[in-house]
This record gives structure tokens, C-alpha cells and sequence, in this order.
């Protein structure tokens, strides 16, 4: 299957919070980070807001980085979100998708108070 991206550029907002929850957590790499980030962006009920994503860091990685040994599976997650919230599925729609959901995963997680450590992602 294509990926929605081949390369993967955060913001500089989002590099911020991913430094951050790597102090929390624990967790150094940035691909397992955005993994969590995008699970729990599809998890809210509704698609996040079509807002322009600069690509101003130098936090970047591949699509297979991101994905790991479950690139396919998160692929057809978003695919299936996509449908489910009335979008296309063409290469630009889900690469835009995929943008906003990283994203806003990203800043929900940053932005979690209860959020001291792993385990609070793991009892949830």
C-alpha cells in the first residue's frame, strides 16, 4: 500500500511538545511519540479543523519510520477515518488528514494535565 506521505515534517510547536513528552514519558523516539499522538487523534468524534500546518522544524522522518512495524495498519486507520468523517481518499486528501491528526494528537497529549508519565497512557 502507498503511504499518504513519504516524508513526514512536524512544526516547530509540535517538535516543542514532542520535547516535552519525551521529559514525561520517558519515551525517546519521536516515531513512537507520534504513533500515540495519531491514536489518539482518531479516537476523538470529530475530524480536526483544516488549519495550515507549517513544516518549520526539523523534526522529520519517513512514513515508515513513523509507522514501524504497523504502517499498514495505521494507514488503513486513517484510511477508514477518512470515510467515516466524508473525505476523499486521493493521496492529497489523506496526506492532509494524516497532517492535521498527527498534529492534534500531538497538542492533545501535550496539553493532557493528568499526563505525569506512561502509565498514565496505559491506564486509559
Amino acid at each position: 500500500m502507498q503511504p499518504p506521505i513519504h516524508r513526514i515534517q512536524l512544526s516547530q510547536t509540535a517538535k516543542d511538545h514532542l520535547i516535552k513528552l519525551k521529559r514525561i514519558t520517558k519515551i525517546d523516539q519521536w516515531n513512537s511519540l507520534c504513533r500515540w499522538a495519531f491514536c489518539r487523534s482518531l479516537a476523538e468524534p470529530h475530524p480536526p479543523s483544516p488549519v495550515p500546518i507549517p513544516a518549520d522544524s526539523n523534526v522529520e522522518m519517513t512514513w515508515a519510520t513513523f509507522g514501524g512495524e504497523d504502517a499498514e495498519v495505521l494507514l488503513i486507520a486513517l484510511k477508514q477515518r477518512c470515510f467515516e468523517d466524508g473525505f476523499s481518499l486521493d493521496p492529497e486528501t489523506l496526506a492532509q488528514q494524516f497532517r492535521l491528526h498527527l498534529h492534534r494528537g500531538i497538542g492533545y497529549l501535550a496539553g493532557d494535565p493528568d499526563l505525569k508519565g506512561i502509565q498514565d497512557w496505559v491506564q486509559r
